[in-house]
C-alpha cells in the first residue's frame, strides 16, 4: 500500500499541533514537529533569556541546526513511506526548512532543494496566522508580524516546488480537521 503523505504547515501558533493531535486521536498516523526537540536541545546550549526570535537565528551554528532539522524531516518522510497506512500526517514538511531559511536570509545549497524535490508529499495544507489564538511559549519566539511574513514564505516555498497549497479556514479543531479530511 502506498501511503499518502499529508503535510500540515503554517507559521507558529496557527493550530497545527492541535489539528495533528486531533487527527492522531481519530486513529491516523501522525508525525510530530521535529523542531520542538531540537529547540529544547538548543536552549541547553545557549542563553535564550533575551531571545525573541526563532532558534534558527540564535543557534551557534545555524546551518548545522538546519541540517539536523532537514535530516529529521527526511527521516520522518522515509518512515512514512514504510507505513502500512492509507494516510499519514506531518506537522510540517521538508520545504518548511527552506521557507524559514529564506525568511531569515540564510544561505543553503542544493542539498536542501534536492531534498524537497526528492521527497514529495501528496497534499499540503497550510493554516493561516490567526491572531486570536497566537501566543508565544518556550519554543515559539516569533512576533505576530513575523508569523504573517513566515506564512507567505511557507506558501511561496511550497508553490515553488509545485504544490497546490490548500489553506485551512479558521474554525474549531474539529472543523479544521474535517476540512482537511474532506479535501484529501
Amino acid at each position: 500500500m502506498k501511503t499518502k503523505k499529508i503535510v500540515i504547515s503554517g507559521s507558529a501558533g496557527t493550530g497545527k499541533t492541535s489539528v495533528i493531535n486531533a487527527l492522531n486521536t481519530k486513529g491516523f498516523y501522525c508525525f510530530e514537529e521535529v523542531i520542538r526537540s531540537l529547540t529544547s536541545e538548543l536552549t541547553k546550549e545557549v542563553d535564550t533569556v533575551n531571545q525573541i526570535s526563532n532558534p534558527i537565528v540564535f543557534a551557534k551554528d545555524p546551518l548545522d541546526f538546519n541540517m539536523r532539522l532537514l535530516k529529521g524531516r527526511i527521516n520522518q518522510f522515509k518512515e512514512g513511506s514504510l507505513l502500512n497506512e492509507a494516510l499519514c500526517f506531518f506537522d510540517r514538511g521538508i520545504p518548511d526548512v527552506l521557507a524559514y531559511m529564506d525568511f531569515f536570509n540564510q544561505k543553503y545549497d542544493a542539498l536542501f532543494t534536492d531534498a524537497c524535490n526528492e521527497h514529495v508529499y501528496t497534499n499540503v495544507f497550510i493554516l493561516p496566522p490567526w491572531k486570536a489564538i497566537y501566543k508565544t511559549d518556550s519554543a515559539r519566539f516569533e512576533s505576530f508580524d513575523e508569523v504573517l511574513k513566515i506564512h507567505n514564505h511557507l506558501s511561496d516555498t511550497y508553490k515553488k516546488f509545485g504544490y497546490n497549497v490548500i489553506e485551512v479556514p479558521f474554525g474549531t479543531i474539529a472543523e479544521r480537521t474535517d476540512f482537511i479530511l474532506k479535501n484529501i
